[in-house]
């Protein structure tokens, strides 16, 4: 089997009936294996590998979670530390701990519509304010405002502002083209309709766009040349020691209803990872359709595509998704393990 042609085929066949474009790269640290820009941005300008698109949750990931990171790493906090010590809450939501946030499992509601009522900086502090519907650590729910919660505890004891903090993590990296909000640009590609316009270089999440662009749920836009130095660069120990990485991305959360790692989701068969992936594995997807996932050698994909120009709930690139990881991750052999 040609592997190359065979990913070609699979991202081409979403070609304007799932999304305009997409990139793809497939490496292991320090080593392309392939990449490829398909498609257009909107229909019209073809598109290339320094494309950027809205990375939606990815954003959970490749900002949240490496900046909670860096400050386990260094000592300003530890995964059973709770939210009352850092955030001024009341109610049960002071006792929910730091690894409850990054594994979903705080009990908090998956989202919120305050957005509709509040911006800016009243609107996180409602958010805040919001309290769990169920018990802390019995069961998984994907929930948005774990990480704007986390988003807020960064602030708290950075004093700095979350981009300011993240771009400091990313720019050692030279991660240029990785922004919060970077508004209107000609190699962004563009996603929903909001209030009578396209959005282009504005988050499609509307907790983000309501929140001022900067959110610790969604907001960060990126392309494969930068995520692939983030890659290859956690990988390698280089953001914070490997054994930390080793942490975050291996430990086993479980709950009555799945598993999850911390913040990095865990592998499981009929997800966006595909069927070949083990539990030492992890990942993440966004709702724009962007996916990184790596296996436990160290090879990686990432898919970004902006699935939302042509239809916001669009489902169908799950399949597409689970084709390109089967492909890749059954068809690439590598040896060892990254840690």
């Amino acid at each position: 089997m040609d592997i190359e042609k065979t990913i070609d085929r699979i991202v081409e066949s979403g070609i304007s009936k799932i999304y305009p474009g997409a990139t793809v790269l497939v490496a292991k640290p320090g080593q392309i294996v392939y990449q490829k820009a398909y498609g257009t941005l909107d229909g019209v300008k073809p598109t290339n590998l320094e494309t950027i698109y809205d990375l939606a949750s990815l954003t959970k990931v490749v900002a949240t979670t490496t900046a909670v990171m860096k400050l386990f790493v260094e000592g300003y906090l530890h995964l059973n530390d709770t939210v009352g010590r850092f955030l001024s809450v009341e109610g049960p939501k002071r006792d929910i701990t730091i690894q409850q946030l990054l594994s979903h499992t705080s009990g908090m509601p998956p989202y919120s519509d305050l957005w509709k009522c509040f911006k800016g900086k009243a609107l996180l502090e409602e958010l805040i304010k919001i309290q769990p519907v169920e018990q802390p650590g019995k069961r998984i729910i994907y929930s948005c405002l774990n990480f704007i919660t986390l988003m807020a505890i960064v602030e708290k004891i950075t004093s700095q502002s979350f981009d300011q903090f993240v771009y400091s993590i990313f720019e050692p990296l030279g991660m240029k083209s990785t922004r919060f909000s970077p508004g209107f640009g000609e190699n962004i590609a563009p996603t929903s309709e909001r209030e009578g316009k396209r959005l282009v270089g504005l988050p499609d999440d509307e907790l983000a766009y309501y929140l001022g662009g900067v959110s610790g749920n969604a907001g960060l836009f990126s392309n494969v040349v930068d995520l692939y130095k983030f890659m290859s660069s956690l990988l390698e120990g280089q953001i914070v020691p490997k054994n930390v990485v080793k942490l975050f991305t291996q430990k086993i959360v479980q709950a009555e209803n799945g598993k999850r790692h911390l913040g990095w989701m865990c592998p499981e068969s009929g997800g966006s990872c595909g069927d070949l992936l083990t539990e030492k594995g992890f990942g993440h997807s966004g709702f724009t359709g962007t996916t990184i996932w790596c296996r436990e050698d160290g090879l990686f994909v990432i898919f970004l595509t902006n699935k939302g120009f042509i239809k916001r709930h669009e489902e169908e690139i799950m399949r597409i998704r689970i084709l390109l990881h089967n492909v890749v991750f059954g068809g690439i052999e590598c040896s060892g393990s990254i840690f």
